[in-house]
C-alpha cells in the first residue's frame, strides 16, 4: 500500500468518526445539545483572539522565519506513484486558526441536513383502552420497541406507563424503522423527552417557565353564591375554595343573603405569555349580612385573619357542600309526619340522597346505628363536652368507637326513620344543651407562629391594600358605567 492510499485510508476514518460523533451529538437532549455548542463558540472566539504576549511574538521571527509573511519552500520530487505536494503557504496565526474551525464545521452541517431528512415523525392521540405496547403495534413497533422504550434510562420513563386518553404522542424513526424520539406532553409546562443515545433510550423531562400573573374578581349575590361567583369570572374550583376559606365562619348553604358581596386577589398563570390557568387565592374579603370576614395566605399555603389567626377552627359551620339549600334555623316547626307543632332543635340541611356528610370536628364515633325516629344516624363526641348529631342518613360510613378527622365523609343524606324527604337533619350541643350551629362561638383560631408574625403582618398590610384598590377601581367603573346609561336614556 503506497503513502497516498495510507493518507486517503486515515482521511476516510477520520470522516467516519466525525459522523458517529455528530450522530452521536444530534441524540443529545436539547440542552446538552445547546450547553455543548455554547462551550464551542466561547473556545472559538479563544482561539481567534491572541493574546497581548502573542500579539508581542508576531514581530519575532523564529528560525529565519517571519510569522505572517508567505514562504515558498523547496520539496525533493516524489518517485512515480507518490504524493505530490505543492508548495507551501504559512499564514498568519489567527487566519490559520480560522480556517481550520472552517474546515472541521463543515462535516456536521452535511450530516445534520442528512440526518433531518432521514427521520420520519409522527403523532398519534391516544384511545380509550391503550397502551404504550398496543399504540407501538398499531405504528408497526415490535414487542422489542416497546420494552426498549418503556425501559429506558432515567426515573422519567416510568410516566409512560400512565398515559391518558386525548394525549398526543409524537414519535421518530429513522429509514431503518428504528425508534428514534418519543416526546410525551405532560401538561402544559411539561414534557417527557426519549431519546436513542448509541444503543440505548434515555429519558428526561423538560418543564417550561410558569409567570404568574394577580388578577382580581368581585361578585354582588342576587341569588346565591354559586353564580354570583360565576358571574365574576371564578372557575368552579376557585368558587369552592374560596367557600372552604370561610367556611368555619359562614355557612355557605344557609348564611348567605341577597346584597352579601365579596372580593378576591388571585393567581394567573401563563406559559410563553398562553394563559393556562388559575393558582392560588392570595387574598379575600367576603361580606356576610353586613358582617366583613378577610383572609390572607401566608406561604405556609394556609389562610389566615389580618391579625395573625388561622382561619381554620375547631368546627365547620356545615357539614353539607354549601350548594344544597335548606330551611332556617328555628325553634319550632310543624313536623310534616307527627302532625304537631314540636322544637326543631337542629338544622335541615335538603340535599340529593347520596350526598356525602363530613364531620364537623375531629372526635370519636359514640353512635352509629338505626331506630325507627333517626333512620341512620351517627353521633360525635368532640372535646369541650360539645356533641353533634347527623339523623337520617342513606347509609353510614363510619362505625361505633371509630375516630374521625373534621372534613372526613361520615354517612351520605337519606329519608330514613321520621323523615319526608331525603335531607340531613345536623345537631350541636355544648353540654347538653342544643346550640345553633350556625352562630355558636367556636373556639379561638390559633394564632400564626411567633417567628413569621412581622412577614406576616407586611404580607398582610399589602394584601389588604391590593383588595382595597381593586375595589376602589371597581366602584369607579361602576359609577362610570351607570353615568354612561344615564347619558344614552
Amino acid at each position: 500500500m503506497n503513502k497516498q492510499q495510507i493518507i486517503q485510508r486515515h482521511l476516510n476514518s477520520i470522516h467516519q468518526i466525525s459522523l458517529r460523533l455528530h450522530e452521536i451529538f444530534q441524540q443529545l437532549p436539547k440542552k446538552h445539545r445547546l450547553t455543548i455548542i455554547g462551550i464551542g463558540i466561547l473556545a472559538l472566539l479563544l482561539m481567534i483572539l491572541p493574546s497581548n504576549q502573542e500579539l508581542t511574538s508576531q514581530n519575532i521571527n523564529i528560525k529565519g522565519f517571519e510569522i505572517g509573511k508567505r514562504y515558498q519552500i523547496a520539496m525533493p520530487q516524489q518517485s512515480s506513484g507518490s504524493l505530490k505536494i505543492n508548495p507551501v503557504e504559512i499564514p498568519s496565526i489567527a487566519k490559520s486558526k480560522s480556517k481550520q474551525n472552517s474546515s472541521t464545521n463543515s462535516i456536521p452541517t452535511t450530516v445534520n441536513s442528512q440526518q433531518q431528512s432521514s427521520v420520519t415523525w409522527q403523532s398519534v392521540k391516544v384511545r380509550n383502552g391503550d397502551s404504550l405496547a398496543r399504540i407501538f403495534k398499531r405504528l408497526g413497533f415490535s414487542a422489542q420497541d416497546t420494552y426498549a422504550v418503556s425501559s429506558a434510562k432515567g426515573k422519567d420513563s416510568k410516566l409512560l406507563l400512565k398515559i391518558n386518553v386525548g394525549d398526543i404522542l409524537r414519535i421518530a424513526n429513522n429509514k431503518q424503522k428504528q425508534i428514534t424520539a418519543l416526546e410525551y406532553p405532560l401538561s402544559k409546562t411539561d414534557t417527557l423527552f426519549i431519546n436513542l443515545v448509541g444503543d440505548t433510550y434515555q429519558s428526561h423531562k423538560e418543564s417550561k417557565p410558569v409567570e404568574t400573573r394577580q388578577a382580581f374578581a368581585h361578585g354582588t349575590i342576587n341569588s346565591n353564591f354559586w353564580n354570583a361567583g360565576t358571574s365574576a369570572g371564578l372557575t368552579d374550583g376557585q368558587i369552592i375554595a374560596l367557600a372552604n376559606i370561610f367556611g368555619w365562619d359562614i355557612d355557605f348553604a344557609l348564611d348567605i343573603r341577597t346584597g352579601d358581596s365579596f372580593h378576591v386577589i388571585f393567581e394567573q398563570q401563563y406559559v410563553e405569555g398562553e394563559y393556562i390557568g388559575t393558582g392560588n387565592i392570595l387574598a379575600a374579603e367576603f361580606i356576610n349580612q353586613d358582617d366583613p370576614f378577610q383572609a390572607v395566605r401566608f406561604t405556609d399555603d394556609e389562610y389566615y385573619t389580618p391579625d395573625g389567626k388561622s382561619m381554620r377552627k375547631a368546627f365547620l359551620r356545615a357539614p353539607v357542600d354549601f350548594r344544597y339549600i335548606s330551611s332556617n334555623f328555628t325553634r319550632k316547626r310543624f313536623h310534616p309526619i307527627q302532625k304537631r307543632w314540636k322544637a326543631h332543635r337542629g338544622t335541615d340541611y335538603r340535599a340529593n340522597t347520596g350526598t356525602p356528610v363530613k364531620a364537623a370536628g375531629n372526635g370519636k364515633i359514640t353512635h352509629a346505628t338505626y331506630n325507627k325516629y333517626n333512620g341512620n344516624y351517627v353521633f360525635i363526641q368532640h372535646g369541650n363536652g360539645i356533641v353533634t348529631k347527623y339523623l337520617h342518613f342513606s347509609k353510614r360510613a363510619v362505625k361505633k368507637g371509630q375516630r374521625v378527622k373534621q372534613g372526613q365523609v361520615i354517612g351520605y343524606v337519606g329519608s330514613t326513620g321520621m323523615s319526608q324527604a331525603p335531607h340531613l337533619h345536623y345537631e350541636f350541643l355544648l353540654n347538653g344543651v342544643h346550640r345553633n350551629p350556625r352562630t355558636v362561638k367556636l373556639p379561638d383560631s390559633k394564632p400564626i407562629a411567633k417567628k413569621y408574625k412581622a412577614e406576616f403582618t407586611a404580607l398582610a398590610k399589602k394584601r389588604l391594600q391590593e383588595l382595597v384598590g381593586s375595589k376602589n377601581a371597581m366602584l369607579s367603573m361602576t359609577v362610570e358605567e351607570e353615568s354612561a346609561q344615564q347619558s344614552d336614556d
